[in-house]
Parts: C-alpha cells; sequence; structure tokens
C-alpha cells in the first residue's frame, strides 16, 4: 500500500513534463542534478537556525536593545484569584457582562474589579517590547543577508536579465553549489519559522502567516525536485528584497526612533508594492506561466506551482492592502497603529496606569507585511 502510494506520488508524469522521467535528472558526466533527497538535510538544518537565533537574541539582539535603549514598561499584574484564573484559562479571557456578574459574586470582588483583573491577566500575556526587538532584529539578520546572498548568487546568470532563459533546456539543468546552498539555507530558515510560531509574537493575521511558511515551504521544496530552480531563485531573491526593510523598521519602531522608522517604513511600501504587486505578477509570473507553454504541454507540476505561486500572490495583495490603508493614515496625519496587532490594555481611566505606561495601543509591525504607529515610545 504505502509503495503504491510512493510510487504514485513520484510519477513522473505528475511533475515532469510529458516523455521525460527521473533518470534523465540523474548525475552524469560531471554535472549535478537537483534530488528530491537533498531537502532532507533541511530539517536538522531549521534545529541549527534554532540554536542560532537563540544565542543570537541572548547576546547580540539584548545588547542591542540596551544600545537603543529599548525600554520595558512596567505592567500591573493580576492578583493572584484562583476562580478568576481558572475561567481566564478554560472559559476565555473576554468574559461577557453575565459571566462578569458570575464571576463577581463567586470571587466576591465587584464587577469592576473583575473587569480590571481580566485587562491585567491579558496584558501580562502580551509579548514583551524586547521580545518582539528581538525577534526582528533576528529576522532582519537573516533576511539582509539572504537579500544579498541571493543576489550574488543570480546577478550573473544571463536568466537574470532574460526571463526567458528560465526555461532554456529546461527541466535537465544541472545545478551549482551556490544554488544548492541558497535553496537549503531559504528552506531551513522557513521551516525554522514554522517550528516556532507558536511561540513567536502571534499577531491577528497569524493564520495567514500560517498558509504563507507553508505555501513558501512547498513552493521551495516543488521547485528544488522539479528543477524549477532558476525560477525559484529569482522568487527569493524578490522576496527577501523587502523584507529586511520591514524588520529594520520594527526594530527602530521599538527603539522609539520615530523618524527613522518612518523613513524605512516609506521605502519598505515602495519596495514592496513594486516587487510584490508589479514585478511577481508581471513578470516572474508570467515567466512561469506563459513561457513553460512554449516548450512542454501542461502538465500537472506546471498547475501546481503556479497555484501555490497564486496563493502567495493573494496574500501579498492582502498584505498591500493594510500597507497602503496605513499609509493613507500616515499621509492625512491620522494616528497610525498596527491593525494586526493585539492592543495593550490601559487602565488610566481607573488611575492604575503603571509607571512609563500611557493610553497605549500595540503597533508592532509584523513580518511579511507592515504595520507602522507615529506614537513609538509610548505604544506597545
Amino acid at each position: 500500500m504505502l509503495q503504491t502510494l510512493y510510487d504514485y506520488f513520484w510519477w513522473e508524469r505528475l511533475w515532469l513534463p510529458v516523455n521525460l522521467t527521473w533518470a534523465d535528472l540523474e548525475d552524469r558526466d560531471g554535472r549535478v542534478y537537483a534530488k528530491a533527497s537533498d531537502l532532507y538535510v533541511t530539517l536538522p538544518l531549521a534545529l541549527l537556525f534554532l540554536i542560532v537565533r537563540y544565542f543570537f537574541e541572548l547576546y547580540v539582539a539584548t545588547p542591542l536593545a540596551a544600545l537603543l535603549n529599548v525600554k520595558e514598561k512596567t505592567r500591573l499584574r493580576a492578583p493572584p484569584n484562583p476562580t478568576l484564573e481558572h475561567f481566564y484559562l478554560t472559559g476565555g479571557k473576554h468574559p461577557k457582562q453575565a459571566e462578569v456578574e458570575l464571576l463577581s459574586r463567586q470571587s466576591g470582588l465587584s464587577g469592576r474589579q473583575v473587569e480590571r483583573w481580566f485587562r491585567r491577566r491579558r496584558n501580562q500575556d502580551r509579548p514583551s517590547l524586547l521580545k518582539k526587538f528581538r525577534e526582528a532584529s533576528w529576522r532582519f539578520t537573516f533576511y539582509l543577508i539572504a537579500f544579498i546572498a541571493g543576489m550574488a548568487v543570480i546577478v550573473d546568470k544571463p536568466w537574470f536579465y532574460d526571463m526567458k532563459k528560465v526555461w532554456e533546456g529546461y527541466p535537465i539543468q544541472s545545478t551549482i553549489p551556490s544554488q544548492y546552498w541558497y535553496y537549503m539555507i531559504e528552506l531551513s530558515f522557513y521551516w525554522s519559522l514554522l517550528f516556532s510560531i507558536a511561540s513567536d509574537v502571534k499577531r491577528k493575521d497569524f493564520k495567514e502567516q500560517i498558509i504563507h511558511h507553508v505555501a513558501t515551504i512547498i513552493l521551495i521544496s516543488f521547485s528544488w525536485f522539479a528543477n524549477y530552480i532558476r525560477a525559484g531563485t529569482l522568487i527569493m531573491a524578490l522576496h527577501d528584497s523587502s523584507d529586511y526593510l520591514l524588520e529594520s523598521a520594527k526594530m527602530f519602531n521599538y527603539a522609539g526612533w520615530k523618524n527613522t522608522c518612518n523613513n524605512i517604513f516609506i521605502v519598505f511600501a515602495i519596495v514592496f508594492i513594486i516587487t510584490r504587486l508589479v514585478i511577481l505578477p508581471f513578470w516572474i509570473l508570467h515567466c512561469t506561466v506563459v513561457y513553460p507553454l512554449e516548450l512542454y504541454p501542461a502538465f500537472f507540476g506546471y498547475y501546481f506551482f503556479n497555484s501555490m505561486m497564486g496563493v502567495l500572490q493573494m496574500l501579498h495583495i492582502f498584505w498591500a492592502y493594510l500597507i497602503l490603508r496605513m499609509a493613507h493614515k500616515f499621509i492625512t496625519g491620522k494616528q497610525v497603529e498596527d491593525e494586526r496587532s493585539d492592543r495593550e490594555e490601559t487602565e488610566s481611566s481607573e488611575g492604575e496606569e503603571a509607571t512609563g505606561g500611557g493610553g497605549a495601543k500595540s503597533r508592532a509591525l509584523a513580518n511579511g507585511h507592515p504595520i507602522l504607529n507615529n506614537n513609538h515610545r509610548k505604544n506597545d
């Protein structure tokens, strides 16, 4: 049974054009071709990334946060209360009015005290500013290095300048060490993001982030073993071109460098729109949808790859919408906040805000899709 499924999954008609087999992609005459087994190394590499990230955040990002004066505001903690804590963990973090009245009777507190306890308890669970800064620092470092490395891999290739050469000789296209390592490192990094997503800063687009990571992993993996490597390197470099700008804007945002953050955000927004909504659909997608049909009839792998590209493109449109809506608020002078982040709840109306706080709203920028705030030091 398992062997049958295995054989069907690797059936040449699924992944390769007509009249071609996996035997055509076996190493020969000193030419090396991509193999699915190459991807096994990405899982241990992903674990290595998590270890490197831990030490990077501890010994690089944390001192950098201190250097940039990233300060944590004191949060008032909810006093121990077994009744309210049990409901918080099992019944929900936002009790309805009827539940507040019931909890008030059970705990001996007033309704207002119960509501205040839940506000404080929710704030305790929100990620700290230092955690957000360290996460952004790690991603900024990777994306910047990956973008530079990616450009070094593709800038001297003829298909970087002429998209039709992406398919020249396809799929009998050998790989070189720089392409191999570019692929393995990128795929390993996205595996590590997927492994750590439960512990990373969560935002309202959490589900979209999971979809993005899974689609990216599938695309990178498929493009490797089906030998879409030339197109894959172009797509990865294009995505990395704006991601490091986003993460650097987040870092300065958390550090309270308002003008620097805003200026980087403007550059990021321009680069994001140009690369994700212009170059990707009208150059890259055109290259992967139109040009292959000039060489071979459409096959399952062709439809599969471009379907995954379509999923990514829809996510780009969604995130671009958030960027443009926020940019409009920014230009018109309205208060700008991250529409995907959880808001820090305040008790200032009750005179109980901790020192260093304020009537604040969270506004961290998120991966893959940004949002700013003009009140950097008080918010988040």
